[in-house]
């Protein structure tokens, strides 16, 4: 990363601006500080003690080196927004978003390693959010650590906002609601998770905002906004109300409809990790959802024209 200093900077202790103006975290600072080429000024390595002057060329060694554990594959992954900070693609279904057991080379992580090795590029994966393989949708994903380290900060302050589609099983009676049902994993599975009570010993606080935007044919379309960020929280929050996400085969029933459970990441907001400015990034829907939607809600799908 390089830039050279505003005028408005001018006489400001250069751990001020590295803190305040650029928002690197302290562990950041100190990992640049022993770098050989961490913190440079016009080429010349310099201690955060240094006053800077309008003009100075400032370097920083916040590049990433190569994942050595993700082989590049080139695979179709749709790229809604990319910059020098941040790459979000909108994932399909039925990929995985980073390598596991059993999937070592069809993932997210495998078709961004193979973009950015074929533009000369290093890259290390670091996801700000996951979805599970059959979800489709926006992931955020930083491309340095210190976009990272911010990312990370706005996801726990809960200043990065999500809403997701599903279609579920049944008609839900009511417009809105909110469900407040704590999450831990079940005693026969590392993979399933059950609601518990809030005194069990792994409980989970989980929260889920939901609208309900048509019903019919046995079938409600929400909009969902989970204010929480636990595994399965959609899927199991459905679920446990009666209304398990159509296709679902961990926590409902297949469907002849669609091959997997109809969820889909629709947005994301949040703030640029670096300027500062408010996005809000919106995935189109593939096409096995919006058949899905036609074959329920025909009126819905023509008044609203969802893409």
């Amino acid at each position: 990363m390089q830039m050279t200093i505003p005028h408005a900077f001018d006489g400001v202790l250069l751990r001020s601006f590295l803190r305040v103006e650029l928002r690197l975290s302290a562990k950041m600072i100190k990992h640049l500080k022993f770098l050989p080429d961490g913190i440079l000024i016009n080429g010349e390595h310099v201690t955060v003690r240094y006053v800077l002057k309008a003009g100075d060329l400032l370097s920083l060694s916040v590049e990433d080196s190569e994942n050595a554990d993700i082989e590049p594959v080139d695979l179709p992954v749709e790229i809604l927004y990319e910059d020098a900070d941040i790459v979000i693609p909108s994932k399909p279904a039925n990929m995985p978003t980073h390598p596991s057991h059993d999937h070592y080379g069809d993932t997210v992580a495998n078709a961004l390693a193979f973009r950015y090795r074929e533009s000369g590029v290093p890259f290390v994966f670091r996801p700000v959010n996951r979805l599970d393989r059959n979800t489709s949708g926006l992931l955020l994903i930083a491309r340095n650590r210190p976009t990272a380290g911010r990312l990370t900060e706005q996801m726990k302050k809960k200043q990065i906002e999500k809403t997701y589609l599903a279609v579920l099983d049944g008609e839900m009676s009511e417009k809105d609601g909110v469900i407040d049902a704590c999450l831990h994993r079940t005693e026969q599975s590392i993979i399933l998770r059950e609601v518990c009570p809030p005194d069990a010993p792994d409980a989970d606080t989980a929260l889920t905002a939901y609208t309900v935007l048509a019903a019919g044919n046995g079938h409600t379309l929400v909009e969902a906004r989970p204010l929480t960020g636990r595994t399965h929280q959609l899927r199991v929050h459905f679920a446990s109300v009666g209304h398990p996400i159509t296709g679902d085969d961990l926590y409902g029933t297949p469907s002849p409809d669609i091959s997997r459970h109809a969820l889909h990441a629709r947005t994301l907001a949040f703030s640029h990790p670096t300027t500062g400015e408010k996005m809000e990034i919106r995935a189109p829907l593939p096409s096995d959802f919006q058949k899905l939607l036609q074959l329920y809600f025909p009126t819905y799908q023509q008044e609203r024209n969802l893409t």
